[in-house]
This record gives structure tokens, C-alpha cells and sequence, in this order.
């Protein structure tokens, strides 16, 4: 005997909701500045240091190692600040600072 066919009309799963671009979070705004502006500068990113939700979508401080040097403790690192739009796209990106890698914060 084959058995009867259920309904899916009583079942209580829905599907998962699509995230918009309003809806990125933290992490993927860090990862992609981190892929902008490796994209676009000629060095390679350390890390980030900063994420900060903006009016137009994301502010994202990420560390790039601009002049390696030996002793590693002296290579030369900056910090650029990247906004990026509601979808993750770059807006514009700038270097705030500029520093030894073994000095001390201010």
C-alpha cells in the first residue's frame, strides 16, 4: 500500500530571510575593506582595528604595513579609514595615520 502524501500547508518552517544590504553586519564590512583596499593600494593589509556603523553604512579602520623593515618591530605601518556604502561597496578611503610598529600608543 503506498502511503498518503502530507501537506505542507499545517508546517510551521519558513524560509530564512534574505539579508540586504541594510542588514550587513560588522564582520562582512570588515572583510570587505579589507578586500577594497587591498584592491587598490600596493601593500598588504595587517588587519582591523576599528568598525563603526556610519549614517551612509560603514567605517572601517584597517592597518596596512606600507614599509617592511628588519628588525620587524620597526616597519612602518598606517591606518586607513574606508567607508563603505549600505551594500559594502567602497566610497572613498583615506590614510589617517602613519606609525613605527613597535611604538606605543598616544
Amino acid at each position: 500500500m503506498a502511503e498518503p502524501r502530507r501537506s505542507d500547508a499545517g508546517s510551521s518552517k519558513t524560509a530564512p530571510a534574505r539579508r540586504t544590504g541594510a542588514a550587513r553586519g560588522p564582520e562582512q564590512a570588515a572583510r570587505a575593506a579589507l578586500r577594497s583596499l587591498e584592491g587598490l593600494i600596493d601593500h598588504p593589509t595587517e588587519g582591523v582595528s576599528a568598525v563603526r556603523r556610519s549614517d551612509d553604512g560603514w567605517c572601517v579602520v584597517v592597518d596596512v604595513l606600507e614599509v617592511p623593515r628588519i628588525p620587524d618591530t620597526t616597519s612602518l605601518l598606517a591606518s586607513y579609514e574606508v567607508q563603505l556604502d549600505r551594500a559594502g561597496e567602497l566610497m572613498e578611503y583615506r590614510r589617517v595615520r602613519r606609525y613605527r610598529r613597535g611604538a606605543a600608543d598616544e
